[in-house]
Order: structure tokens, then C-alpha cells, then sequence
């Protein structure tokens, strides 16, 4: 999977050299944006307002990125900010951490966060632990970024959701995005920020084509980290989801809408913090709930909302159960029909919202 490029010696991730800055993203003129461009106009605005930043990884430097998310960095700022590295999570997660703990900026590039395994204590024990264990005296502002979740076709050990595994743990920010203007401005916070930041795209996102503001081509746009955004208001039901599966439930909510149910649907955004100020301000609203998430049932990131709810004031104006609809309970299937059936599709979606407002496959909804 990997080129021949990743086999530098670490002695070469040491040369520097300042390249001549050009534009990286030729899109910048349209109003639409491919998920792709959107991450690496945020890296090339970050990397040249603030030259402690710097990006690491496999393949990320001469290759142009594994998905070409940091397409054209390297030949814009050279070595010594774009750094190529053999594959060895856990040694560039680790020369990273202790860059960010003497004061630079990294973005630590995974090829998959499934990968991040290798690297799960550089991550946990040192990154997100370091200021509370320095009674903080010593900050670690580094992003881990990288695809997460299912792709297509690759497989149990390409395919894990990581978004509960990090949202559990005390001294991470983890961001799940879903838009390229959630990618762009989330991005850029993350690595203003002085915490470690775990920031989980989707590989499946980065070619698809979306709407940018003026805003959001703006070198000023930064979103706020732990703020969730309501992509559709409605009245009916409440639809909770993070990442790709935000676009699954903006689906079902137009096709739900042919039959008379209004749904709202949250994009949470950010996994830790999570915003639940706006999901209980919606469940008052609609009386019910349905989550959606790509990982798997036990423990994921719909258990830990239905906690929420059910021990905040927004419990008594539940109507009926919270629904969750997530992946099975199973390692990812490599053939192509059991892999789609492991995963939450638009019709899972519509028939739990009917099942939660008790309407029949025949009926129309409420009145």
C-alpha cells in the first residue's frame, strides 16, 4: 500500500529546506469544494501563518498524501515542514508529541486511524495526559488526522470507527466532521489549538463536491470546537449522526418528508466536547430521538447521547424510546453486500424513524 517513499531513513526527516509558497487549491474561486480541498487549504493557510506547524506521515511529503489531502505541500514549504516518515506509527506519533511538548505545531497524518493503534500510547499516555499531569506546565498542541471508519472494500482492519475509543478519554479533543466547511474551519481550529486534537475524516467524503461560503474561502474561517450544527430544523423528530452518516440522514429526512414527518438533523461535529446543550434543546422540541453512527453499538457515541438525555430534563418530554442505528456488532465483512449491510443505509434510517413515531409502512405520518 505504501511506496517506496516511506522508507527514508529518520535521518532525512531532519534536512530542511524553505520552498516557494504557490497556491495550492484551485477551487478557491468556485463557490463548490471537494472535502479533499477543503483540508488542504486549511493545512496550507495554517502552514503559512504560523511556521511552527509542520506535517508528518507516511507518504505525506513527495507522494502528495496517500489521498492527496496535503496535495502540493511539500514542493510549497520543503522538508523540513513536510516530512516523510517509514512506516512506524508509533516512532513519527511519538517524534511528534515531542515536538508539540517543546513548542511546535504537528499534524500527525494516520493512513487510516486504524493504524493509530500502533501509535494508541504515544496518543493516550503522552499526548492527552500531559498537561493534567504536569499540573499544566506543559501543553501538547498536536493534531492526529487522518481517515476513519468504514471505506469500501478493505476490510475489518480498514474499517473500525475510532470516534468512542478517543471520545472516552480525558485530554483529547476529537472532531468528526462532516462538510468541507466542517473539515476547513475544524481543521484550522484544531491546530490553533493547545490540545491534543484527534481529528477523524472519511475516506468515502474526500472526493465529494460541496457548497463553500465566501465565509468559509475566507484565511479568516475557524469554526468552534464542541459546538454541533443543525443542518435541518424540524418539528418531528430529532436525528442525531457525525460524519458521513450526517448525509445518510439528510436523505431519509427528504424522503420522510413525503410523507408529512418533519425531521431536524444535528451534525455533532465534535465528539469531545460533545454539545448536548443543542440535542436536549431539540428533543424539547420534538419529543423524539434517533442517533446514527458507523461504529458499533456497544459503548459507541449513540450510547453515550442516550445517557445524556435520559439524565437531563429532556427525558420527560421523550414520547417514545430513543432509537440508535448503528454498525453491527461484527469485524467488517470484505465482500461488497455484507459490507453494505454492516453499515447504516438511508433505509435503516426511515424505518426506525416510522417504527419510533409508530407509523405503518402504509400510513402517512401524524396529524
Amino acid at each position: 500500500m505504501a511506496s517506496g517513499l516511506l522508507r527514508r531513513s529518520f535521518l532525512g526527516l531532519l534536512r530542511g529546506q524553505n520552498g516557494r509558497h504557490f497556491s495550492v487549491s484551485s477551487s478557491v474561486a468556485a463557490k463548490k469544494m471537494t472535502v479533499r480541498d477543503a483540508l488542504n487549504m486549511a493545512l496550507d493557510e495554517e502552514l503559512r501563518r504560523d511556521e511552527k506547524v509542520f506535517l508528518i506521515g507516511e507518504e505525506v511529503a513527495q507522494y502528495d498524501g496517500a489521498y492527496k489531502v496535503s496535495k502540493n505541500l511539500w514542493k510549497t514549504y520543503g522538508d523540513k515542514r513536510i516530512k516523510d516518515t517509514p512506516i512506524t506509527e508509533m516512532g513519527f506519533a511519538g517524534i511528534a508529541v515531542g515536538a508539540a511538548m517543546a513548542g511546535l505545531r504537528p499534524i500527525v497524518e494516520f493512513m487510516t486511524f486504524n493504524f493509530s493503534m500502533q501509535a494508541i500510547d504515544q496518543v493516550i499516555n503522552s499526548a492527552a495526559k500531559t498537561y493534567y499531569m504536569s499540573a499544566g506546565a506543559v501543553n501538547v498542541p498536536i493534531v492526529f488526522r487522518g481517515p476513519n471508519g468504514a471505506s469500501a472494500g478493505v476490510a475489518a482492519q480498514h474499517s473500525q470507527c475510532f470516534a468512542a475509543w478517543y471520545g472516552s478519554c480525558p485530554g483529547l479533543k476529537v472532531i468528526s466532521p462532516y462538510s468541507a466547511e466542517d473539515c476547513k474551519g475544524l481543521l484550522k481550529s484544531s491546530i490553533r489549538d493547545n490540545d491534543p486534537v484527534v481529528f477523524l475524516e472519511n475516506e468515502l467524503m474526500y472526493g465529494v463536491t460541496m457548497e463553500m461560503s465566501d465565509e468559509a474561502l475566507s484565511e479568516d474561517f475557524l469554526l468552534p470546537i464542541g459546538k454541533a450544527k443543525i443542518e435541518r430544523p424540524g418539528k418531528d423528530i430529532t436525528l442525531v449522526a457525525h460524519s458521513r452518516p450526517v448525509g445518510f440522514c439528510l436523505e431519509a429526512a427528504k424522503e420522510l418528508q413525503n410523507i408529512g414527518v418533519d425531521c431536524e438533523v444535528i451534525n455533532l461535529r465534535s465528539i469531545r466536547p460533545m454539545d448536548e446543550e443543542t440535542i436536549i434543546a431539540s428533543v424539547m422540541k420534538t419529543n423524539h430521538l434517533v442517533t446514527v453512527e458507523g461504529g458499533w453499538p456497544m459503548f459507541g457515541v449513540g450510547a453515550e447521547i442516550s445517557a445524556r438525555i435520559i439524565e437531563s430534563p429532556a427525558f420527560n418530554y421523550l414520547d417514545a424510546p430513543i432509537v440508535r442505528v448503528t454498525g453491527a456488532d461484527v469485524p467488517m465483512a470484505y465482500a461488497k453486500t455484507l459490507e453494505e449491510n454492516s453499515l447504516p443505509q438511508v433505509h435503516n434510517i426511515v424505518e426506525s424513524v416510522k417504527r419510533t413515531l409508530n407509523i405503518q409502512s402504509s400510513q402517512s405520518a401524524r396529524g
